[in-house]
């Protein structure tokens, strides 16, 4: 621990490097230089928008072929979804 206390002792000591004189207004200068965002991501999510409409449409609009539920009785006769009944085959 001696090594480390001395080693941070030694780097607080030393003076700041040059490149890093005037950083955070360059930084501060580029972010504000930016273009805003919301512009660019208006487009995809109204794009994103009209698809999800779309498949939800035509989703809706496409006659589904009804389904016949298996009787699942638990007190009737074999089950369908029994594992005997599905190893073996339908009794």
């Amino acid at each position: 621990m001696d090594d480390l206390d001395r080693a941070l002792a030694r780097l607080a000591g030393a003076p700041a490097p040059a490149a890093l004189d005037g950083l955070e207004a360059r930084v501060l200068a580029r972010i504000g230089a930016r273009p805003t965002g919301a512009r660019a991501g208006f487009g995809i999510g109204v794009a994103t928008t009209i698809a999800a409409l779309a498949i939800g449409v035509v989703g809706a609009g496409m006659p589904a072929t009804p389904g016949q539920a298996a009787s699942l009785g638990p007190l009737g006769g074999g089950s369908p979804l029994a594992p005997s009944t599905l190893l073996i085959g339908a009794p």
